[in-house]
């Protein structure tokens, strides 16, 4: 397939417009149409259909639409990570995290690439769904989830976090220690919306899930931890074996720990472009060695 027929279309496909395509492609108007022609004869059906509110896509022309906009990004993700081959560890990392996730947890994962890669910079940003933001401004994306990603991903489990009840000491001073699920009734109850998951079913390690009614259910784990810690109530949250900061101040201890709970996978995700960049594979090789003790 040619590219430059590819990304006129999903140029015409983005802005439903040839004038606007051609004004965001830097190309003439009769150039783009052309290659967009020459691509709809490539592939034998209709790709676009004109209408008197404007283009449209055909069947065929949304499927290729949705491919074509991966396989855009693949390239163009591709064609930079070129530069670096050959190198060690430099430019930028671009890394998406699930929104979240707790600073103290992040801050010794950085330390150790900026000591072991000091040339390596380090763009992180947050996402209720890591895997739906563009290729081309992803080299790795953290996320929870058993089954493989759909899609152009490479997928590898690191970590399998315990996710379970936590509270504060304080908190359980002051509204007594639950022995049963049924004992939870009677507590301000704090849930992590999981990606794809009910917050108010909360999961038994043995049993069916049990229906809750929160008072506060938020994407953001940092921010239910948070609120955990000022004894603010009890908050299902996925937890691994790092201290809290300021723990003067009071720690979070299990609830329920033999009753209530599952394991959650943690996933690095790389988009197949990308997978065997001698960068890519170098950090993936340090963070699975710093996760590993948890």
């Amino acid at each position: 397939m040619d590219l430059e027929e590819l990304r006129a279309f999903v140029g015409v496909a983005e802005t439903g417009s040839f004038l606007a395509a051609a004004d965001s492609l830097a190309v003439s108007r009769t150039t783009l149409r052309r290659r967009v022609e020459a691509l709809e004869a490539r592939a034998g059906v209709p790709l676009l259909k004109s209408t008197r509110t404007g283009i449209v896509l055909t069947e065929a022309g949304e499927m290729l639409a949705r491919r074509g906009r991966l396989m855009m990004q693949e390239t163009s993700a591709l064609v930079a990570s070129l530069r670096e081959v050959g190198q060690a560890p430099s430019g930028v990392l671009r890394v998406v995290l699930p929104v979240g996730l707790p600073p103290h947890l992040l801050a010794p994962l950085f330390a150790l690439l900026r000591a072991t890669y000091p040339l390596l910079r380090v763009h992180a940003s947050f996402s209720d769904d890591p895997l739906a933001e563009p290729l081309d401004n992803v080299d790795l994306a953290a996320h929870f989830g058993e089954e493989l990603p759909r899609g152009p991903w490479m997928s590898q489990v690191v970590l399998r976090v315990r996710e379970g009840l936590l509270a504060s000491e304080d908190y359980l001073r002051r509204r007594g220690i639950p022995g049963t699920v049924e004992d939870l009734e009677g507590h301000e109850l704090l849930s992590w919306q999981a990606p794809g998951d009910d917050a108010c079913l909360w999961p038994q390690l043995r049993g069916p899930s049990f229906q809750v009614e929160p008072a506060l259910v938020s994407s953001d784990i940092h921010f239910i931890r948070v609120c955990c810690l000022a004894g603010q109530g009890i908050g299902l949250i996925p937890s691994v074996a790092f201290a809290d900061p300021g723990e003067g101040e009071g720690t979070l201890v299990p609830v329920l720990a033999d009753v209530v709970g599952r394991e959650r996978p943690l996933r690095l995700s790389v988009p197949e472009a990308l997978c065997e960049i001698p960068k890519i594979k170098q950090v993936l090789s340090h963070i699975r060695r710093f996760l590993e003790p948890l």
